[in-house]
Order: structure tokens, then C-alpha cells, then sequence
């Protein structure tokens, strides 16, 4: 009996633990940036200009500018949650080299820019870069891609505008989806501070939707990709399974590669497995 007691106080004491830590670290957990001096020089092999955007409440916020000769389009990128626009810049050239301008913004805390990040700042800052993207190109010519935890700000970003489509790579229904499939048991609900309701934001879409999600994800289950497809109202939609794909290697794989161009054009003539 004292042995039994003994392993229950264990295990109170563990989840104790590991609630207190997703309170109160939860910033830390799901946002992942890494820092750049004011003065860091950006270097690429593509052309490019690098923006210092003012966001609505007076922040300085810094992006990139990739432009090509002529554009097919251009690509307003959300980003994941670990890096800063070094990392992410160089990630991608993949589309400008398709021949896409390609706009790939830092959020707050991100790289050279200051502040803290709040749900709220990065739907707002996701709208002025938007709104930045129009004094540029037609609606018609912008295209939404979302990687990792910058889909959910891609969705919201997509429900508040008309951009010519959506793409989602490794997207979730929503954080708290996540946080279960990592903490089952866990009153997740009650302790997560941002939920980025991307299922519920996703009714709300008019224009064409397309997720890629690999089978083998371990950071956003595929399930969850799946349950955010079925939300989707817009006809046009299709879910592109990756198989063996984890989160972070998509672009290796010939599902990937044999259809993002089309799915950048937007032509539904990709016959993809769906959920």
C-alpha cells in the first residue's frame, strides 16, 4: 500500500508539474524565435528588398520583398514557429524560383523585431502586411501559404479578405488539438492562452483551399488536418496526403513537388486522396 501511495504522489507531483510549465511556458513552447541585430544584412541569391512595415499600433515590423521579372503571382508567406527571416527567406526561394514574388514577414519578438506576441497582434499584423500586399498586386494575383503555426494566421487572414487561394502546409484544427494529441489527460482548455481557432476561421473562406499533411507528422497530428478539411464550405478544396511525411520535409516528397505548381496556379485538375 505505502508503494501505491508512493507512485500516486509521483504521479500527482508530474502532473502538477507539467500543468504549471504549459501555463506558465506556454509562450516559450509554441513560439520558438531567434533574435537579429538591428544592423544584420540579409543575403540571398534572389533579388529582394527587405521592409520595415509600421503595424497598427505604432511597431515596427520587419519582412522581405522577393520579386521576379514576371510574376505568376505572389505569395503573402506565414512562416513557422521557430527562426527568424534568415531561416525562412532562404526557405522560400523554392516559389521565387517558380517565379513567384514572394512576401514573408517576422512576427513580434521575431528577428529584428521587438514586442510581444498576442493572438491579437498576429491576426493584425498578418492584415496590414495583406493590406501592404494590395498597394502592390490585384487581390486576384495573392495567394495565402501557411506553414506549421503560421496557417492558422493564414486562415484568419483568408476568412477577413478575398485572395485568389489558400495554401496549408502541416496545418491544425486548432492549438488546442495540438496540446491534447502532446498532453492527453490535461485540462488543455482551461490553461492555453492562445487558440487559434483555424476550423472555426475556416468556414468563413470563399476562395480555393489546399492542405498537404504527412502521415508521419509528429508535431501536428494528421488527424487534425484532417478534422479542419472537413470544415472547409468552399467547393474548391482538396487535402494532398503525404505518405511518410513528417513536418518539417514535405518539399522532399513527388506529392509535393508533382502538384504545388498547379496548386500555385490554382487548377483543380490534381486528383488528390482526400479525408
Amino acid at each position: 500500500m505505502r508503494k501505491f501511495l508512493k507512485v500516486l504522489l509521483l504521479l500527482g507531483i508530474f502532473y502538477t508539474i507539467t500543468i504549471l510549465i504549459l501555463y506558465f511556458f506556454q509562450e516559450q513552447i509554441l513560439f520558438q524565435p531567434d533574435e537579429l541585430s538591428e544592423d544584420y544584412t540579409y543575403q540571398f541569391n534572389e533579388p529582394f528588398k527587405e521592409l520595415f512595415l509600421e503595424a497598427k499600433d505604432g511597431l515596427c515590423l520587419n519582412a522581405l520583398h522577393f520579386k521576379t521579372k514576371n510574376p505568376k503571382g505572389v505569395i503573402l508567406y506565414f512562416h513557422g514557429n521557430r527562426g527568424n527571416l534568415k531561416r525562412w527567406g532562404s526557405i522560400v526561394l523554392f516559389f521565387v524560383k517558380k517565379e513567384y514574388d514572394v512576401i514573408v514577414m517576422d512576427y513580434r519578438g521575431y528577428g529584428k523585431n521587438e514586442g510581444d506576441i498576442t493572438e491579437k497582434s498576429l491576426y493584425s499584423d498578418a492584415q496590414s502586411f495583406y493590406d501592404y500586399t494590395l498597394t502592390q498586386y490585384s487581390e486576384d494575383q495573392i495567394i495565402l501559404y501557411g506553414r506549421s503555426i503560421g496557417t492558422g494566421i493564414a486562415v484568419k487572414t483568408a476568412a477577413n479578405n478575398c485572395p485568389r487561394n489558400l495554401v496549408l502546409e502541416t496545418p491544425y484544427y486548432d492549438i488546442k488539438d495540438i496540446v491534447e494529441s502532446w498532453l492527453p489527460h490535461i485540462p488543455v482548455n482551461l490553461l492555453l492562452k492562445y487558440k487559434i481557432p483555424s476550423g472555426r476561421f475556416i468556414k468563413n473562406v470563399s476562395c480555393s483551399v489546399t492542405i498537404y499533411h504527412g502521415t508521419n507528422d509528429l508535431v501536428v497530428p494528421y488527424k487534425s488536418a484532417k478534422k479542419l478539411y472537413q470544415k472547409i464550405e468552399s467547393s474548391k478544396k482538396q487535402f494532398i496526403t503525404i505518405p511518410e511525411g513528417s513536418h518539417n520535409n514535405l518539399v522532399e516528397f513527388e506529392a509535393y513537388l508533382n502538384t504545388i505548381e498547379s496548386v500555385l496556379e490554382n487548377q483543380y485538375t490534381v486528383i488528390a486522396k482526400t479525408p
